[in-house]
């Protein structure tokens, strides 16, 4: 009896690894996130038991308890569990969480990697995150810490770092993680790549400053890449997805 904590990737199907398509075509339970794409779910079997426990807005604050509790119960009696999280489990995914309730209630884990949104999202826009001469370097954070830890972002520190900023959940925060890098020495015109829902058939990439990025309406989920190589663009104009400062690109749906 296993569960497993698989990364689904960051959105579009065909990234998914294929040892996470094998786990899922076989498991008897599978507890998955509110942004999954549905066509990841239709290759588990019929039989297989479907726990949708996506967060909302709105929901209870004790919902990763229920969470680990239906980990704990499932995986006491099934062979095969897969905890499906979008992204990579262990990036902003509460997988290390997970997995040590799980062990602690003596159940076997085992985590499948999948492709982060930090990586993917820039590069399905054409931003490479790091690029000779340009960053040398990226930092990946969450615009929404958890306000019951006592560890909390050195905006300073990020400012001065001179890596690219990928930033994940920062849709409902943009106005301050633009005052707080100002403040802490980033250029006001430092260039800003909002990539909205990356690799799927609604992506499109926004492209600003940061002074700009509080008049931007960003919305999730989206991916916040700051820093020279956001205003790069290293794909071809038919494999670029839609650019909301090139009124004139045709909007491609792939």
């Amino acid at each position: 009896m296993t569960v497993y904590l698989v990364g689904a990737g960051p959105g579009d199907p065909d990234l998914l690894t294929v040892k996470a398509a094998r786990l899922l075509q076989r498991a008897d339970v599978v507890v998955y996130d509110r942004l999954i794409e549905p066509a990841l779910l239709n290759l588990a079997p019929p039989w297989a038991e479907m726990i949708d426990v996506g967060k909302r807005p709105g929901a209870p604050a004790d919902s990763q308890t229920r969470i680990n509790d239906v980990l704990v119960d499932r995986g006491r009696r099934f062979d095969c569990v897969v905890r499906l999280k979008g992204g990579d489990p262990f990036v902003f995914g509460r997988g290390g969480e997970e997995a040590l309730e799980l062990r602690a209630a003596g159940i076997d884990v085992e985590a499948v990697p999948g492709i982060t949104s930090a990586i993917a999202a820039p590069a399905a826009a054409g931003i490479p995150v790091t690029m000779r001469g340009i960053s040398s370097g990226f930092t990946v954070v969450t615009g929404h810490q958890d306000p019951n830890t006592d560890q909390w972002l050195d905006w300073d520190a990020l400012a001065r770092a001179g890596t690219t900023l990928v930033i994940l959940m920062g849709a409902s925060r943009t106005a301050v993680i633009s005052q707080r890098l100002i403040a802490a020495g980033m250029a006001s015109d430092t260039p800003v790549a909002v990539v909205y829902s990356a690799t799927t058939d609604h992506e499109s990439v926004t492209r600003t400053t940061l002074a700009e990025l509080p008049d931007i309406e960003v919305t999730n989920p989206s991916t916040l890449v700051i820093g020279p190589v956001a205003a790069q663009s290293v794909l071809p104009p038919e494999l670029a997805p839609l650019d909301r400062h090139e009124p004139n690109q045709k909007e491609i749906l792939r």
